[in-house]
């Protein structure tokens, strides 16, 4: 199984030190054509969350906003041009937290600098609650053309515990309304939850299915290390989910959701056909990528660069036109290798072992013959003509086995 934190491929590592060199700053020719932008703005900081974010502190998005445009230029300074991409994804946080005002300035800033290709995929993560009409004409309007919800369950007594704003009811509504506006919508789910029974997942599941949506994203619940969720669980105040009762409502999603006629493409994710999210596919298929914002997390030149989590820490390095890069790290080939067959095998398809040797330049039975052999003789990874994915077994401890072939 796998995590909510494991939806994004960002290395988050305790602040070092708050302004890289030119060095670590300056990007190599890259070939990236996907660009994340992350805003760091909630109206509340849910206990599980452990997402570089800050919530009631509104006062700080004309600052956000600045050092964004600072951090963008800065990249513009270096390629010469805006950069042609299929991919834009705005993350957070929650970017329709901001107005309607701020997104139109957010939007006009990354189209300065980012041009989307005639069938780009341009994303945008929001929740069900304050997603109003005034919103959805700006995202529209610039080109949204996919919605990710965080609607995490229909169940209420579940989003109380995991300290959601909106109701089931307010959730289905935003769905429907939102369908009108932008089409192609996904749905982030949440399982493993305190209290959650197999019942109320499997209706959030049925309730999921029902509505027009392209695309789910089911995440176990984990309790993050310095969240609120970790403190009270360690204190006794919450109780972690049984892990055969999490297993079964992870297969329960798996099931559900493919005989409703979602392809399961990914660990996590399932789409309708052709409606797979193509940003993700980046990171999955360890292509470059460009990111901004406090704690993004950049792929170029084989060097991955890391900004602080620190929101402010990220503001006043950039408003005084500094870089927040906090770690800048050189892949080696082997390394680059080693992150593609983990990534390639979080998708259900799994690695092509032929393209993989190509491309890199190394056998797979060379760097990871034993991890290989184990899983193979376990049942945890099959062989089939080229490829090597994980089994159904697998999947239940996927964090685990691909943890062994880095």
């Amino acid at each position: 199984m796998t995590s909510r934190s494991d939806q994004r491929t960002r290395r988050e590592r305790q602040y070092e030190c708050p302004v890289a060199t030119d060095e670590q700053m300056k990007p190599t020719t890259a070939t990236a054509r996907a660009v994340y932008i992350h805003v760091p703005f909630c109206l509340h900081h849910c206990g599980y969350c452990d997402f570089a974010l800050v919530a009631n502190r509104d006062h700080l998005i004309p600052q956000y906003l600045q050092a964004l445009e600072n951090e963008l230029q800065a990249h513009r300074r270096i390629v010469g041009e805006a950069v042609e991409v299929d991919t834009i994804f705005v993350g957070g946080g929650t970017p329709t937290h901001l107005s309607p005002d701020t997104l139109r300035t957010l939007f006009g800033l990354i189209q300065q600098h980012f041009h989307p290709t005639k069938n780009a995929e341009i994303s945008v993560e929001a929740n069900p609650d304050g997603l109003d009409t005034e919103r959805l004409d700006v995202l529209q309007g610039y080109g949204v053309n996919r919605l990710s919800l965080g609607v995490q369950s229909f169940d209420d007594a579940v989003l109380k515990t995991l300290e959601r704003t909106h109701t089931g009811a307010q959730a289905i509504e935003t769905v429907r309304r939102c369908q009108q506006w932008i089409p192609n919508l996904s749905l982030d789910l949440i399982f493993g939850v305190p209290g959650q029974t197999t019942v109320s997942w499997q209706r959030t599941l049925e309730i999921a299915t029902s509505l027009p949506v392209k695309h789910i994203s089911t995440y176990g619940l984990t309790f993050e290390k310095d969240t609120p969720f970790f403190r009270r669980e360690q204190h006794g105040q919450l109780k972690r989910t049984p892990d055969e009762l999490e297993r079964q409502m992870y297969l329960d999603a798996i099931r559900h959701l493919t005989d409703a006629g979602l392809r399961h493409y990914e660990v996590s994710n399932f789409a309708r056909p052709d409606f797979e999210c193509r940003h993700n596919m980046v990171y999955w298929n360890a292509d470059e990528y460009f990111a901004f914002g406090p704690g993004a997390a950049s792929y170029l030149g084989g060097i991955r660069r890391t900004n602080v989590r620190s929101v402010v820490r990220w503001l006043n390095a950039w408003q005084q036109h500094e870089s927040a890069v906090e770690d800048a790290e050189d892949l080696s080939n082997e390394e680059k290798a080693r992150e593609a067959i983990m990534l390639a095998l979080r998708m259900r398809k799994g690695l092509d072992v032929t393209a993989f040797e190509q491309r890199f330049g190394l056998r797979l039975v060379d760097l990871a013959g034993a991890a290989l052999q184990q899983h193979l003789d376990d049942g945890f990874l099959t062989q089939q003509a080229d490829y090597v994915s994980l089994t159904t077994e697998g999947l239940l401890i996927a964090d685990t086995i691909i943890s062994d072939f880095l």
